[in-house]
């Protein structure tokens, strides 16, 4: 038989196994039951949306009537998921029963909103999901209430601080006024320490999400480790070789913030006029922007969706995404926060596939780089001179975007190496990431590391931003090439990237998805020859 008779066959048995796989009864109830988790996931985000604190009802009805939706719903999905196997079905079947039952797992165990009490996290008895509970919530009753000369500060808007604070002797008292957060989270770092418990528990979930997360690239175990090494060592060779301290990092790589900061207002206009720009009217597109801050709101900024799109009655109806931010001290970084969560909404709300695919867990890393299109752009001295009417140099510009970004960088492979030996010490481990690739002086004795509630909440999720970082980079590089600039805004942009990455949701996996794009897989090249960019003059 010749080759090409061979193939022919091969290809005629891979096509046979496929259609009988789609026509076999699992296939035909994993699409059936597609509805029913809308439903359930309808009922899950008006339920959020309404613990938020936001508002009392939504779309029409109270929590006790959305919470009756969720249960029937929750019920009818169980019992039909229940006998499904995944052998026998298509992979785009095993995908959408996967997410299905992933989605049931997350929405009847966790909440943004802290609904823990972190005095718990001390608790001996604590289980690793407990714990994790616990410290999120420590992350509002004590990330929340930073004490700085006689204010309390969010713990966001403290890190904001370091940056615009000059006497270095400020600096170092607004740094050391977030130490009980770290005692909250590590205690004195012994081994009993909440955090080190937590994640001996917790580990294989880090391990989880760190291969979720290469897996999701085509990368090959371990290769997201060399990546992460590979642009911390760029920074290391073209940033600032002299030795700072760990409060005045964020001041170094911060001028920008600081030249902007007297016009950096009114940022929830400057962004809706931002995304106007790009063809992504926000109240068009109906996104629920949630700033006000209140007690019990979630401690980290997010978006999620308050309800998703769908097909009802032979028509699609729209999504409507919602981003929950804390918008207390402006300036760049809030500004920057606020274009990153406002890039996930508009990603949202241009989804146009099943329900159990509209974001699955292997979409986490694309989405996180996709909002990151836009939140790099206020970094851009074009942005800042449209939308603030002052602006920082290019070189300062890249300088304040990309120390953000090694900043995750460097917490990813700080995660990466925590789960890989959880028996390890954190500040050990982070000290020696930071003084040998960051320059910064060596403090083993302090947990600074413990400010990211991404640490606690999700263990193994921060790799999703260290690594995404390189796709944003290649993706701003691509579209750039295509439609031209747009960090102060282009028209085209939306309806580009809505056609070409967004809809698609989870329909296609990751990595298709990006190569389709891209034209190729993503690579290290464009977010190391921007970090390089650094030292040149």
């Amino acid at each position: 038989m010749s080759a090409r008779a061979l193939a022919v066959v091969m290809l005629a048995a891979v096509g046979a196994v496929a259609t009988a796989a789609a026509d076999s009864p699992d296939e035909h109830r994993i699409d059936a039951t597609e509805p029913v988790f809308a439903d359930f996931l309808d009922a899950a985000g008006a339920i959020e949306t309404i613990d938020s604190g936001l508002t009392a009802s939504f779309d029409g009805q109270d929590r006790a009537a959305w919470q009756e939706r969720f249960e029937r719903s929750l019920h009818t999905l169980n019992a039909a998921l229940a006998g499904v196997s995944p052998k026998g079905i298509s992979p785009r079947g095993r995908r959408a029963l996967a997410a299905m039952r992933s989605g049931v797992a997350f929405h009847t165990s966790v909440s943004s909103a802290p609904a823990g009490n972190c005095d718990d996290a001390v608790r001996p008895s604590a289980t690793g999901r407990e714990l994790r509970t616990a410290l999120y919530a420590c992350f509002s009753s004590v990330g929340d209430a930073i004490q700085f000369e006689g204010y309390s500060f969010t713990r966001g808007d403290a890190l904001g601080l370091l940056e615009r604070v000059d006497e270095p002797e400020r600096r170092r008292a607004l740094f050391m006024a977030m130490e009980p957060l770290w005692r909250a989270v590590n205690g004195d770092n012994t081994p009993d320490s909440p955090y080190r418990r937590m994640l001996a528990a917790e580990a294989a979930h880090a391990r989880t999400n760190i291969a979720d997360a290469e897996a999701s690239l085509g990368l090959p175990a371990g290769a997201g480790e060399r990546w992460l090494e590979q642009a911390l060592e760029a920074w290391s060779r073209a940033g600032r070789s002299e030795t700072l301290e760990p409060w005045e990092f964020r001041y170094g790589y911060s001028s920008a913030t600081r030249t902007v900061q007297a016009c950096a207002h009114h940022l929830e206009d400057a962004n809706a006029r931002f995304f106007d720009d790009l063809g992504a009217n926000l109240a068009r597109l109906l996104v629920i922007v949630d700033v006000d801050a209140r007690p019990g709101k979630a401690p980290i900024d997010y978006t999620d969706f308050a309800r998703i799109g769908r097909s009802m009655a032979g028509a699609w109806r729209p999504a409507i995404p919602r981003v929950s931010i804390h918008l207390g001290e402006e300036g760049l970084g809030s500004a920057n926060e606020l274009a990153h969560e406002s890039g996930h909404a508009v990603h949202y709300a241009a989804i146009r596939a099943r329900p159990s695919l509209q974001m699955p867990d292997e979409l986490s890393l694309a989405a996180e780089s996709f909002a990151d299109i836009t939140g790099w752009s206020v970094f851009n001295p074009a942005w800042q001179r449209r939308y603030l009417g002052c602006a920082g140099t290019e070189s300062e510009g890249r300088r304040a975007r990309l120390g953000s970004v090694i900043l995750d960088v460097a917490w990813g492979l700080f995660e990466i190496r925590m789960a890989r030996n959880p028996a390890s010490d954190p500040n050990a481990v982070w000290t020696e990431i930071t003084s040998r690739y960051l320059h910064i002086a060596p403090h083993p004795e302090w947990s600074w590391w413990a400010v990211r509630g991404q640490l606690v909440d999700d263990p193994g999720y921060m790799i999703t931003y260290a690594l995404g970082a390189f796709v944003t980079a290649d993706l701003r590089a691509h579209i750039r090439a295509r439609i031209g600039k747009f960090d102060a805004g282009n028209r085209s942009w939306y309806p580009f990237v809505s056609d070409r990455l967004f809809r698609y949701g989870g329909e296609v996996e990751p990595q298709l998805l990006l190569r389709r794009f891209l034209g190729r897989p993503v690579t290290q090249a464009a977010l190391l020859a921007d970090i390089r960019a650094i030292g040149s003059r």
